[in-house]
């Protein structure tokens, strides 16, 4: 027995000895006890009345006496829920019989928490082996409908009440048991006589083919059949129909449904190849009245057809032929009481159908309105900013057409259970006109924080589809369909863990949430994966309130509800739809949609005045910009609304009172009876640079618009765009964390989008504001686009509106086209103001509290906003809820731009509970200050309502007369919608310092809002504050960084000042946190200097203790540079960060060391005055003279101050080649690189001054003087050849002519008089030298090439060949594995090969490729980490001459005025004289890469000059390109032939 599962009764009590014996082995683990009543005979009659004393009697010990007499009760009580789930109405004759088989009962109780999840449940409840599903609604066309493989349909039985089905099972045979006549025969004998049968019994009737009905399988159960053709069974129903009913065939085809065939599907969802014949019979009163009907069975024996005529009824679940008796009396005794009996079934069967046409008529419910009701939160509409997911499962493709709906609702989500959905199902559907991006739930389980896993899902930009039990279409068997105990054990957890991450405040706030259950087919079983989805819902948002439940019909909804009455304990009957039909809730949603605000159809300017489509699903691809098509705001359902006039005056409303402009604006001043759209003096400066009269210059370029914060300047800008909608594709930059490359992707789809080839394109006109790094912009679509490009042919311009304190300055600096605006209007605006305020006193009320339009029209009058702040303060009581919150808001909007608080936040602060349902709203409870203040739309991630200040001004001078404390607010960090981009914004309040270089009007050591502190309040608060804040942000690094910063340069206190650059350390040490503490040594350092009166011993330990601290975090800042990934946090926490490599470890630790040797200077046997001694001094820090050396014999002050130094001796002499090294690579780092963007050249410009000042310090102190030089050549005029030698180093170290970088920076030279003096010093060294040191040969190699470029007449120059040969022989000495990068820069310099080069046949010129090779390599391996922030600089030009005249510096190309621009635009290209100047060459690209051939198989790799130079495709084309020369290798500007 303990191989086989028993069919346990579901009452304990009809349990017989042997099922209590299973049970409590199987269950209770208890075999012992088992026989023990097994033997006495106790069955579950006995079980049931059984106590403690009596099992003790038994000798059953305690332990499991307890056991067992706790769990038979549990097992009762839930045995009777689980029985009372799924029992059925007493009307149902087939489940009243239905019978659960277990295998084993836990120990556990099942389902003590209403929703725990169903891992326990199944732990814990019976094991149903059984799974009991309804069959299809009876009599319904339903082609969506679908069986699940294995499930049970309710046992076959005999007429109840007439109305409700009898059900009969068959399985035919297959294809390889009969032939296919046999299978026919047996399909049409078994549908007539089971048809007739339920005729003459007055019965409704389904006969199911592919369902068991015994004979080995299990009863009822769904197997399926496998169908060649439906036609076969519909011909053969149709054909042989008259066969069998004779007469009758007019009636029996009346009564008789024609054969429907539904779709199997298996367990994991799929659908098989399998499927179930149902065949109806409706015997209708009007049909039937009281006749009798007759069938032929036809049979065939020996080849010949026999009719058999018989006369079928139900007799319990068989249908039994009457005429089957051969005893003639009792067959007479028979018909006549079958006459009798078939008057009273018509009878019964004439009152049941009007008795139900009656109830149906009752029962009609008024759910269209529920619908509304439910899906629309109570209110009129149903909102935009509603967020939706949809849970769903299979859908039939036959009722796609009705899902319409979906469209139209903006899904965040939709959790499908359909593993074919995207082949045939819902999401293939959808996906024909919205983008949905195919998801699974893992995707959603990372560590990522919540921003980042949005950023990478696309969430609330395009739908996220997610597939919840895999996709059928998948290879990988992770991402396949499950069944579900599969699913369970591997998936449920992942659900559970995505639903957590869905309904999460910070993602979606419950608020504006709507779950949307769509039922297609019936859930049966308790452990459906759908059903455990909606208890994770359940749980994470506490409660139904959210959800609406739409099912398919009534028997879905009843099953549905049961089950989850069962699972958590709660009716769903007032949030489930279920008696409409999928048409009427299309309908009904479609029809209570918000009106749309666009044109339903939007075009896109194309070529020759054309136009082209912009379809949705395009439109959602590009999802970080917002376009304006040709006909924005045309034909607008909101037009044709009574409400459109409230819409007009809300929209106006809402510009004037402060709020962005919107293409809804333009749009209404257009209308007839309106006044024109101000425009602002600067338009047509604007304009006109984006319209130039004399064409473009590139297909991508830059346009700057600097202006004043709330000076009007993002309005102008868009209402250029508004007016040049039809010449350009015009498109706002709306995402500011989106990534350039993503940006230029997108911005490509929308100039070739219509079209799939095209001659020419209507360019884009992007609308950027604030960006950072634009001409990184630039340069990423440039690359994107490069496939489209064509010569001369605009494709891009890209308008930055840069807010700035100094728009006229950053005018000036800026070096690309620009235009400024100024806060001042000038006659002419003031006047067009004036107008515009006599038009709105006619059409607004109030007009005079449009106060952002009223600053601009009293001309941003400081005294007009003091009033305005004063009258409306008056009575704030800050003390009180409100007034602290707008103390708050006041205090963010000063300090940071664009800054602003989410609604919801705003409301939670106030006290407003429940606002979505409530009448209550934020401007009634500030009133009267909420005039000051407006609510609007944020799209960063997702969109939700926020609210801010009318204008910065007037929220300074708020802040003026309030105080507010952001710190000491709990409330504000609580999860939520915004709470993200609110914790940024006060920390960057707290610490984001000013820089001109970003538009500011002064530089700042600390944020305004600190500066601000320190001057009113003075330096105590500032602590206050920064250590308030770094106890609410305790994981932020950089506020412990910004105290420490507070304390070494305020306070002077640099114990604290250290223990805060410590704390930042631990929490996260990049670069700039390293060099934070550094300073905070070299502060201390040179504080310890200036409060010294003279030095001693006991000083000068203390500060070389100091300077080495400081030197080491220095230098670990160097090395976090080079692995940084962001900029300075202090200056940009939350603005999209710009690359940079940061150099301020270098700068600190020269710094450090030019203090060090200032100290040793001062010791005092170390005399200034004595050459001797300072000569010394000199050896002792070159390491050419050691401490041990310097001996004081009468002096104890001088012996202390040699122990000091030998102490550190190490350190000291580390200390000048290092800081020759740092020198070093600022050469290197200025001259082979440049900044990736001319608009931040400032920072790079300072740095450049700083370090040529400490290079006149270290020269000043390890180099003489030429007076010096002079004397000392008096004094010994004759110098051995080693000082010689040394004494020419020495002046090339001064002149900065010592280094490679550095001898490039003497191409700017005019004359060439300093050049040629250079060139004899290394002359001098290279011919005299012991020691043929590579870095000599190749600086005398270069030194050559630049005085010939500054001055080819000179006579020093050494020959061509001479220097081909000296680079030779270097290039054989040092090999092709060299960091040496100058060397193989050389050899593209003077080896570049010709046609008729006279190096063609030597090894050299053969080795040309593999010296470019090893040039990109060195330099990569040396300037790797450099390249994000920097690129490389083309010193030389390849030129037609020979020899050294083809090598042509890039000082010949610049040409004034405006050299920038045209190396930019690739106008340079096209200038003669540089064509003349030039060699142009000609290459293939072969797989993404350019490559130069020449004789003897020599190809030369080429980068192009920008990234995606070449088009994508991996096209083999032809190309020409002038070839210029970087320390990276050679690069080209790209032209296809």
């Amino acid at each position: 027995m303990s191989g086989k599962v028993q069919e346990f009764p579901q009452r304990i009590e009809d349990w017989t000895k042997e099922h209590v014996k299973e049970w409590l082995i199987s269950s209770l683990k208890l075999p012992e006890v088992a026989t023990k009543l097994y033997e006495q005979d106790v069955s579950g009659a006995s079980l049931v009345c059984i106590e403690k004393q009596d099992l003790t009697d038994f000798g059953v010990k305690f332990g499991p006496a307890i056991q067992i007499i706790k769990n038979v009760e549990i097992l009762r009580n839930d045995l009777e829920s689980v029985g009372r789930s799924m029992r059925s109405p007493e009307s149902d004759p087939f489940r009243r019989q239905e019978r659960f088989r277990f295998k084993a009962i836990p120990e556990a109780r099942m389902g003590e928490t209403s929703i725990s999840s169903f891992d326990h449940l199944r732990e814990t409840a019976p094991n149903l082996e059984k799974r009991i599903c309804p069959p299809r609604p009876f009599d319904q066309n339903d082609l969506s409908f679908t069986y699940i493989q294995n499930d049970t349909l309710p046992p076959e039985s005999g007429p109840s009440n007439l109305i409700d089905p009898v059900h009969e099972y068959k399985l035919l045979p297959s294809t390889e048991e009969a032939s296919e006549i046999d299978i026919l025969e047996k399909f049409s004998n078994e549908v007539f006589r089971f048809s007739a049968a339920c005729m003459n019994s007055r019965t409704n009737g389904t006969i199911h083919f592919g369902v068991t009905g015994g004979h080995g399988h299990m009863h009822g159960q769904v197997i399926g059949q496998n169908l060649p053709s439906f036609n076969m069974y519909t011909d053969r129903f149709d054909m042989h129909l008259k066969e069998h009913f004779g007469e009758e065939t007019n009636i029996a085809r009346a009564c008789i449904r024609p054969p429907k065939f539904f779709q199997v599907q298996r367990l994991d969802g799929a659908t098989s190849d399998k499927w179930v014949i149902e065949v109806d019979v409706v015997p209708s009163y009007s049909q039937t009245q009281e006749k009798l009907f007759y069938t032929s069975i036809i049979s065939e024996q020996n080849g010949e057809e026999y009719k058999t005529e018989c006369l079928f009824i139900r007799q319990g679940p068989k249908s039994i032929n009457i005429l089957a008796n051969n005893n003639p009396r009792s067959l007479q005794e028979k018909m006549r009481g079958l006459t009798e009996e078939v008057k009273c079934w018509s009878s019964a069967r004439k009152s049941k159908e009007e008795s139900n046409c009656q109830q149906i008529t009752q029962n009609q419910n008024h759910q269209g309105q529920r619908l509304k009701q439910l899906i629309t939160h109570g209110r009129d509409t149903l909102e935009s900013s509603l967020q939706v997911i949809v849970v769903t499962n299979k859908c039939h493709p036959s009722l796609h057409e009705h899902l319409g709906f979906l469209k139209e609702m903006k899904l965040f989500a939709v959790l499908e259970f359909d593993p074919e959905s995207d082949m045939n199902g819902t999401c293939s559907f959808y996906r024909t006109d919205r983008i949905a991006n195919l998801h699974y739930p893992r995707m959603y389980n990372t560590n990522d924080n919540v921003s980042t896993v949005i950023g990478k899902l696309n969430l609330f930009k395009q739908t996220s589809w997610v597939f919840c039990n895999g996709r059928a279409n998948e290879v990988s068997e992770a991402d396949r369909p499950f069944s579900t105990s599969e699913w369970l054990k591997k998936r449920a957890g992942e659900i559970s863990d995505m639903v957590s991450f869905l309904c999460n405040p910070d993602v979606l706030s419950k608020d504006r949430l709507l779950v949307v259950f769509m039922l297609h087919s019936g859930v049966t079983d308790i452990s459906s994966p759908i059903l455990e989805a909606f208890c994770a819902i359940y749980r994470t948002l506490e409660g139904e309130d959210n959800m609406l439940c739409i099912c398919k019909d009534s028997n879905v909804f009843s099953q549905w509800r049961d089950m989850i009455n069962t699972r958590c304990k709660v009716d769903i009957t007032s949030k489930c739809i279920y008696e409409l039909s999928l048409t009427e809730i299309d309908c009904t949603i479609r029809k209570i949609k918000e009106p749309q605000t666009r044109s339903s159809r939007r075009y896109l300017p194309s070529s020759g005045s054309s136009s082209v489509l912009l379809t949705q699903k395009d439109e959602e691809l590009m999802t970080v910009l917002d376009i304006l098509s040709e006909n924005e705001c045309e034909n607008t359902e909101i037009e044709t609304k009574d409400t459109f006039e409230e819409f007009k005056t809300n929209t106006e409303e809402d510009f004037y009172r402060g709020g962005q402009v919107t293409w809804w604006n333009f749009y209404l001043s257009e209308r007839p009876g309106c006044l024109p759209f101000i425009k602002r003096d600067k338009y047509e400066d604007l304009h006109n640079l984006i319209t130039p009269t004399e064409g473009y210059t590139s297909p991508c370029i830059i346009i700057n618009l600097f202006h004043h914060p709330g000076c009007g300047g993002t309005t102008l800008a868009m209402h250029v765009l508004w007016n040049l909608r039809c010449k350009f594709r015009c498109a706002v930059l709306k995402n500011t964390t989106a990534q350039n490359s993503e940006i230029a992707v997108q911005v490509t789809h929308l100039l070739t989008c219509g079209k799939e080839k095209q001659l020419s394109y209507s360019p884009v006109l992007l609308l950027v504001d604030n960006w950072e790094d634009v001409e990184d912009l630039q340069r990423c679509i440039l690359s994107a686009a490069n496939e489209k490009k064509k010569p001369d042919t605009l494709m891009v311009i890209i308008l930055n509106c840069e807010r700035s304190q100094i728009p006229a300055e950053s005018s000036r600096n800026s070096r690309l086209d620009n235009v400024f605006m100024i806060n001042k209007l000038s006659t002419k605006e003031q006047s067009f103001f004036e107008v515009k305020l006599k038009e709105l006193k006619g059409h607004h009320q109030k007009p005079e509290t449009f106060y952002a339009f009223m600053i601009m029209t009293n001309n941003f009058s400081e005294k007009y906003i003091k009033n305005l702040v004063c009258n409306t303060l008056k009575d704030l009581d800050t003390s009180r809820k409100e007034g602290q919150l707008f103390s708050l808001l006041a205090l963010l909007n000063t300090y940071v731009n664009g800054s602003y608080m989410a609604l919801s936040l705003c409301e939670d602060f106030v006290g407003i509970r429940n606002a979505l349902w409530g009448k209550e709203t934020l401007e009634d409870k500030m009133n009267p200050y909420s005039t000051l203040l407006m609510r609007f739309d944020i799209e960063e991630h997702g969109t939700y309502q926020a609210v801010r200040f009318l204008h910065q001004m007037i929220a300074s001078n708020c802040l003026k007369v309030l105080t507010g404390n952001l710190l000491h607010c709990d409330l504000l960090y609580k999860s939520g919608m915004g709470k993200d981009i609110l914790v940024q914004n006060i920390q960057s309040m707290l610490i984001t310092r000013q820089r001109k270089e970003l538009g500011h009007d002064k530089d700042t050591l600390f944020s305004p809002l600190i500066e601000d502190i320190q001057t009113d309040e003075g330096i105590s608060q500032i602590k206050e504050v920064l250590v308030r804040a770094t106890m609410r942000f305790d994981k932020n690094a950089t506020l412990p960084q910004a105290l420490a910063r507070h304390f070494y340069l305020k306070e002077k206190d640099y114990i604290s000042a250290l223990q805060w650059a410590k704390d930042a350390q631990q929490k996260m040490y990049n670069s700039y946190i390293a060099d934070t503490l550094g300073q905070v040594y070299k502060s201390h350092l040179k504080y310890e200097i200036e409060r010294a009166e003279e030095l001693t011993p006991e000083g000068l330990d203390k500060c070389l203790k100091l300077a080495f601290q400081a030197t080491k975090a220095f230098r670990d800042s160097q090395e976090l540079a080079k692995k940084d990934e962001t900029m300075d946090s202090l200056d940009l926490p939350n603005r999209k960060r710009q690359r940079t490599y940061n150099t301020s470890g270098y700068v600190g630790e020269m710094e450090v060391s030019i203090i060090v040797f200032d100290i040793i200077k001062d010791i005092p046997f170390f005399n200034k005055s004595d050459a001797l001694q300072r000569d010394k001094m000199l050896q002792f820090l070159k390491n050419h003279l050691p401490v041990s050396d310097f001996h004081e014999t009468t002096n104890s002050t001088n012996d202390q101050f040699i122990a000091v130094l030998s102490d550190h001796e190490k350190f000291l002499v580390s200390l000048k080649p290092r800081l020759k090294e740092m020198f070093r690579f600022f050469e290197n780092y200025f001259t082979y690189l440049k900044p990736r963007s001319i608009e931040k050249e400032t920072a790079e410009d300072r740095n450049k001054r700083k370090v040529s000042e400490l290079f006149k310090k270290y020269i000043h102190i390890f180099c003489s003087s030429g007076e010096e030089r002079a004397s000392e050549r008096a004094s010994k005029p004759k110098l051995s050849l080693r000082q010689e030698i040394e004494e020419q180093r020495n002046y090339l170290e001064q002149k900065r002519a010592d280094s490679f970088a550095g001898l490039l920076q003497y191409l700017n030279e005019k004359n060439g008089n300093q050049i040629e003096l250079i060139l004899k010093k290394w002359q001098f060294i290279v011919q005299n030298s012991t020691r043929k040191l590579m870095a000599d040969r190749i600086n005398f190699i270069l030194a050559n090439i630049v005085l010939h470029c500054i001055k080819q007449s000179s006579t020093l120059l050494k020959r061509y060949e001479e220097l081909v040969s000296l680079l030779n022989e270097a290039l054989q000495d040092e090999g092709t594995h060299s960091n040496c990068t100058e060397l193989y820069y050389l050899s593209m310099l003077l080896m570049w090969p010709r046609k008729d080069n006279l190096l063609e046949s030597t090894t050299t010129f053969k080795n040309i490729g593999t010296y470019v090779t090893s040039s990109k390599k060195s330099f990569h391996r040396r300037f790797s980490h450099i390249f994000p922030a920097k690129s490389c600089i083309a010193h030389f030009y390849l030129g037609k001459s020979r020899g050294l005249r083809r090598i042509i510096h890039k000082g010949r190309l610049d040409q004034p005025p405006n050299p920038h621009q045209l190396w930019q635009s690739g106008a340079i290209w096209r200038d003669p004289e540089i064509q003349n100047l030039l060699q142009r060459v000609k290459g293939k690209t072969e797989n993404g890469d350019i490559y130069v051939y020449y004789g003897g198989n020599l190809k030369i790799s080429v980068r192009p000059v920008y990234l995606g130079g070449v088009r994508s495709g991996c096209s083999t084309e032809e190309v020409s390109f002038y070839l210029g020369f970087t320390m990276e290798g050679p690069v080209a500007s790209i032209e296809v032939i």
